[in-house]
């Protein structure tokens, strides 16, 4: 059977094919009656209005855009989900696009994306989403752009996000191996492009210097947020005459690399040596043992990402009917205690 098409609507509701185009619009024009009859066939039959169409008949583009660059698929696929369950609630086509976050023409191939694909509007995921030279190049060319972006406090800079307090969470994490008793704490970094890296990185210094634990540079080791680099650091942090009695990975790939090394090494964890991840990736249920984390609820900061990015596109359509006020919001990742952490003994 052939899908249902807007004539057959006209037809059965017995309207105009410009009124079920208005109703499908939400336009104010339509009376009520009529809005209702028309909505009614339209479930009846099945009919799912042409997005791409849609946009061409009118003013206003019904796309939005995700743009990202992040080598961990976890994080990518959770924000995915979170922005498109938002687009299928509010009738809106999404396109994905990964982009290499160095290139130099990076501002404008986003101008492009925007407007050859008629998207009413981006949602930025880190590291895109923090620069702000690239926010006001994207709202100097009329590109409506939500943030999600890393930070202990709304930065109210003017420019529409969702902050994440990785700081703090950092901070209950190097809290709870201090309270162990662990006095040697290693930290592997994850790409330093991304704010949380700094951010995970001060919550685990401030921790040390609460707790009166001096600092040893020794035990910091630069890297990506990846298992590889996570390995990689870990050997580095296992070789030392003093070793580290637990290491905090930036992210759960790297907890999940420093765990493969640990026991490449004969260590058993966590009575050799604690580990912590962070974002409670599905690394972290996975693993044996499985990992100490701070809970990131990703797919939700991707949906109000998302539901920030209408309301503020609806905001400048002043479009009333669809109105939902939806402002900045700030999320704190929860720490969660498993099966990687224990009380420290001295390292043989």
């Amino acid at each position: 059977m052939r899908s249902p098409t807007i004539k057959d609507v006209a037809e059965r509701s017995q309207v105009s094919l410009k009124t079920v185009s208005r109703v499908i619009n939400n336009e104010a024009t339509v009376r009520e009656g009529t809005r209702n009859k028309v909505l009614r066939v339209i479930a009846e039959l099945g009919y799912k209005p042409d997005l791409s169409a849609r946009s061409l008949r009118s003013a206003r583009s019904y796309a939005l855009g995700l743009v990202y660059d992040n080598p961990n698929p976890y994080y990518v696929i959770a924000v995915q989900s979170g922005v498109l369950s938002v687009c299928r609630e509010s009738g809106y086509g999404l396109q994905i696009h990964p982009c290499n976050s160095n290139s130099p023409n990076l501002a404008d191939e986003l101008v492009h994306l925007a407007r050859h694909a008629r998207l009413a509007g981006l949602v930025l995921a880190p590291p895109m989403s923090e620069r702000l030279e690239l926010i006001r190049h994207l709202t100097e060319n009329d590109i409506h752009v939500v943030r999600i972006i890393s930070a202990a406090a709304d930065p109210e800079d003017g420019f529409p996000c969702v902050y994440v307090d990785d700081r703090d969470a950092a901070y209950d994490i190097t809290k709870h191996l201090i309270q162990l008793g662990h006095q040697r704490i290693g930290f592997l970094w994850g790409g330093e492009a991304h704010r949380s890296s700094p951010e995970r990185y001060r919550g685990y210094e401030s921790a040390l210097k609460d707790y009166g634990i001096p600092l040893d540079k020794k035990l910091i080791i630069p890297g990506d947020y990846s298992f590889d680099d996570g390995f990689r650091g870990a050997r580095k942090l296992l070789a030392l005459k003093d070793r580290p009695t637990a290491i905090f990975g930036s992210n759960d790939e790297i907890a999940a690399g420093v765990l493969a090394a640990a026991k490449s090494s004969g260590l058993e964890v966590p009575y050799d040596l604690s580990i912590a991840g962070f974002e409670d990736s599905p690394f972290s249920k996975q693993s044996w043992p499985a990992l100490t984390t701070a809970k990131q609820a990703t797919e939700e900061i991707a949906r109000h990402a998302t539901q920030l990015l209408i309301s503020e596109i609806d905001r400048e359509e002043n479009d009333v009917e669809k109105l939902t006020v939806v402002g900045n919001k700030g999320f704190s990742p929860q720490l969660v205690v498993r099966g990687s952490t224990g009380p420290a003994r001295a390292a043989s």
